[in-house]
């Protein structure tokens, strides 16, 4: 099967870098992408069927997948939400559609977030796994502004076999991902 452009690109370019950056001598030992997994939460449109349908709709354009539902586990009267309900709504994505997604994020979308201007180093957590907020998901190339009737958020979570917050955002950046520079 032919690789995408993210894959040679981690092979030949990233993985050498990376293993000069770190001092590694072994190929395995690189920090990799595990997998991607993209989050909705339906916090107002739980009772609402068209609303989780248009979400279903967006997230199987923007990942190429079916999501997968969460129901909640038990009943919480203050929130309205009763045992069995559908809460919220994830993808994930491992090998050839995972690298066309993160790809595609850094290239296509990250340039089209209005009033980007780089993602905080602090979105790397302690084990080099980064987790990624949007407030509207027009930013994706895939979805029209004038076919979807309502706009949600949406977190992307990109995991990492990294270990440290320092690998990985040697990973992320080495990779391309646009981080702000931390001097004021």
């Amino acid at each position: 099967m032919q690789k995408t452009r993210m894959q040679e690109k981690y092979e030949k370019e990233v993985v050498p870098a990376l293993k000069k950056e770190l001092g590694e001598t072994n190929i395995n030992a690189v920090p990799k992408f595990v997998k991607v997994t993209i989050n909705v939460g339906l916090k107002h449109g739980i009772k609402d069927s068209k609303f989780v349908d248009a979400v279903e709709k967006t997230l199987i354009k923007i990942s190429g997948q079916k999501p997968v539902k969460t129901l909640a586990r038990k009943s919480i009267a203050g929130f309205k939400i009763r045992e069995g309900n559908t809460v919220g709504m994830a993808v994930t994505m491992r090998g050839r559609r995972m690298y066309d997604f993160i790809d595609k994020l850094i290239n296509l979308t990250m340039p089209r977030m209005r009033d980007f201007r780089g993602l905080p180093p602090k979105s790397v957590d302690a084990h080099g796994s980064m987790s990624i907020g949007f407030r509207e998901f027009i930013a994706f190339p895939e979805i029209n502004p004038e076919d979807s009737e309502t706009t949600h958020g949406l977190e992307i979570t990109v995991v990492t076999n990294a270990g440290t917050r320092e690998r990985g955002l040697a990973l992320f950046k080495t990779v391309g991902f646009p981080f702000r520079s931390t001097q004021k």
